[in-house]
């Protein structure tokens, strides 16, 4: 325990020394700032080296350059933070401005330093980061996001991206890294209904995500789905969308992650159409979820007896509440 406290402090430490190189090109900046003066290439040379120096890890919590935070919300002070935002607005760097994203995300790990990056103009300047046509930026610009929107006053800045992330996350390389930030974004953001009339028009792209993806992506996806369908405004419109595998997910060879998330999908959706008439009146196309799923109810209910007898007993009783719903 004495040498994990004594690694710490260390770390703290070094962080501390990477950022207060920055510090004193940061005061003449703002004192020039002051006078009506811009900031001249000495001091944000200054700036962009002690960036280059700050001891980081992932967000996945991997080390990056052998060396790890302290466990504490202090892990960057203000003018910490206010340097770290400067650096990344300022900088052209793909390589520096990835290395402060991840200090910043470990930092918005902590709610304290959400508050503090939103107060000092910090969200904007991330949400930059998503047009930098470099793919590990968009990706820890996405990370850095995903942990500011756990702030609900984060998400009413943050929400001005969806539709940029919704862009990146449904183009981006099946399976990548990048399409998994982006949809671990959309899942913090889709967890109340405020935002999902933002989404509607990526719903196809999220459906071909769950036929074409792999495990992660289709657990990760239907998160995002099973959010909009417990909002009974998304009924009709994840009703019209186009899946004519749906049915073939339905089955016990299908992991347990992703059957189950698709249960409570098609549960939802099918609580909100019992009390919603006019959703079973309106003409679907052929392979809509509508129609895969109740088109041919027998096709259906074959599916859900075969799953009643699945090895897994979440799976079993989320097939009953299912049948339920459907009587």
């Amino acid at each position: 325990m004495r040498d994990s406290a004594l690694k710490a402090g260390l770390v703290g430490l070094a962080v501390g020394a990477g950022v207060c190189l920055a510090l004193y090109g940061l005061a003449s900046r703002r004192r020039r700032r002051r006078k009506g003066a811009d900031p001249g290439e000495r001091d944000r040379s200054a700036l962009l080296r002690a960036a280059s120096g700050i001891p980081l890890v992932s967000s996945s919590g991997r080390r990056e350059q052998g060396m790890d935070f302290p466990n504490s919300p202090h892990v960057l002070e203000t003018d910490d933070v206010q340097n770290l935002i400067y650096l990344l607005e300022s900088t052209k760097d793909a390589a520096i401005q990835e290395q402060i994203l991840i200090t910043l995300s470990n930092s918005a790990a902590f709610s304290i330093n959400q508050d503090t990056i939103r107060n000092l103009g910090g969200l904007p300047v991330v949400g930059k980061m998503l047009s930098v046509p470099v793919a590990n930026v968009k990706e820890k610009a996405l990370n850095a996001l995903n942990n500011l929107s756990m702030n609900i006053q984060n998400q009413e800045v943050i929400k001005v991206y969806i539709a940029k992330v919704c862009e990146e996350t449904c183009s981006a390389p099946l399976n990548s890294e990048l399409q998994l930030a982006g949809l671990r974004l959309l899942t913090n953001m889709s967890v109340t209904n405020n935002y999902h009339y933002m989404m509607t028009s990526s719903i196809p792209g999220f459906i071909n995500l769950l036929s074409a993806g792999n495990e992660r992506t289709q657990v990760q996806v239907l998160k995002v789905l099973v959010n909009l369908s417990a909002n009974p405004a998304m009924t009709e419109h994840l009703l019209k969308a186009q899946a004519s595998f749906l049915l073939s997910l339905f089955d016990s060879c299908i992991k347990e992650d992703v059957l189950l998330r698709l249960l409570v999908f098609v549960t939802n959706l099918t609580k909100h159409m019992k009390k919603d008439k006019n959703t079973v009146n309106y003409e679907y196309n052929e392979d809509s979820v509508f129609s895969v799923l109740w088109g041919d109810s027998t096709v259906c209910a074959q599916k859900l007896a075969s799953l009643f007898h699945h090895h897994d007993a979440e799976v079993r009783l989320q097939v009953a509440a299912l049948i339920r719903q459907q009587c």
